[in-house]
């Protein structure tokens, strides 16, 4: 029997592996949102009253899934890269390459725009919208040379705060290009939780990323080097940057030096903080994959390969899924939250590789932009 060919055993497994990982810590933390009693969501100075406690297993648990949104869309910008120059190398016009990219773009963004927005009742702009929006500017961004997309997305990360410190005033009416840009927005009307341009800067990082793999073509223990002492230099900036208590969290400042308080990081808008320990993190963790998958191999239909390589599917089926088994479980604690997250997960999976089998049977359908 023919088989189609099957373009993902052509990537890093490990790169699959950690969006994996992602997706599902991301699943734990929308079911906490659904079943959690005493969740905690005060990542933003607009949703943090000074001088809170924090319960230690409620704030873990909201807390280490902090590195999904950025490792998604870094690694978003490193596919970006990789695929644009292999379709240079197939013969694919740069017109084309292009289109297909804006076009993605705007298929993500329209997600958050019109789908989510309406299940919400209101006009909400989460991750899709940051990552959609995001592409579309790739596609004129990646023709700077590489140095200057590199200098502009640590320009952009370094300096947001301080940008935000001439124009913002946290709890303001903030005007719709700064809500769309820079600054978040909770009200009635529509909300902004992930304002584009510091997320732009983190999709460019990946980009870089995966320039470098793409041109250099380096041995994989190159890589992990790279990926291990990268990471451990973003975590030692992030200490650097919380133990002197002021810049570079986005006004959240350090009150007292228990974990929880060095932890307590501004994700609406990224802070500097937030944004060095989730890629320090994202880049070690990788590069132990890395090391390890040549040790135990790669399973075509292991559990976290098949959700790292459907994960926008996962991300707008899960929400059916929690929504679902409202109908059937209370809200209450920590037990039930990650029972729930446990439960999304298990449905998920035959689900998942139903839709991973059509979508490598169908690469020239509407499913490519999935």
């Amino acid at each position: 029997m023919n088989h189609p060919v099957d373009k993902s055993l052509q990537r890093i497994a490990a790169i699959d592996w950690m969006r994996g990982i992602v997706m599902m810590l991301m699943a734990l933390d929308h079911a906490s949102g659904f079943f959690n009693q005493g969740r905690i969501f005060a990542d933003s100075i607009l949703l943090y009253e000074s001088g809170s406690q924090f319960a230690s297993d409620q704030f873990l648990t909201r807390w280490i899934t902090h590195i999904c949104a950025p490792t998604f869309i870094f690694l978003t910008g490193a596919s970006i890269a990789v695929s644009n120059a292999q379709r240079l190398q197939q013969g694919m016009p740069q017109e084309i390459i292009d289109r297909e990219l804006w076009l993605r773009g705007i298929f993500i963004a329209m997600l958050d725009i019109v789908l989510l927005s309406l299940v919400s009742g209101k006009l909400v702009l989460q991750v899709l919208y940051a990552i959609g929006i995001s592409m579309i500017m790739m596609v004129w961004v990646r023709r700077l040379h590489k140095g200057v997309i590199w200098v502009a997305a640590i320009v952009i990360m370094i300096g947001a705060e301080l940008l935000l410190k001439w124009v913002w005033v946290p709890g303001d009416e903030v005007p719709l290009w700064l809500a769309l840009t820079f600054a978040p927005v909770f009200s009635t009307g529509f909300s902004v939780f992930y304002p584009v341009i510091p997320w732009l800067a983190v999709m460019m990082l990946g980009w870089f990323f995966g320039e470098w793999i793409q041109s250099k073509r380096p041995d994989p223990r190159c890589i992990q080097r790279l990926l291990f002492v990268g990471g451990g230099c973003a975590v030692l900036l992030f200490i650097l940057i919380r133990s002197m208590a002021d810049y570079g969290n986005m006004f959240m400042l350090l009150e007292g030096y228990s974990v929880v308080q060095w932890l307590h990081i501004s994700k609406y808008p990224p802070s500097l903080a937030y944004v060095l320990l989730a890629l320090g993190l994202m880049a070690v963790i990788l590069a132990i994959l890395m090391w390890l998958e040549p040790i135990i191999g790669v399973r075509r239909n292991g559990v976290v390969l098949v959700f790292g390589q459907t994960a926008l599917f996962f991300y707008l089926a899960h929400f059916a899924v929690l929504v679902l088994l409202q109908l059937f479980f209370e809200r209450g604690g920590l037990g039930i939250t990650y029972f729930m997250a446990l439960l999304t997960l298990l449905i998920l999976y035959p689900v998942c590789r139903v839709y991973r089998t059509i979508k490598w049977h169908n690469p020239s359908s509407l499913l490519r932009y999935m």
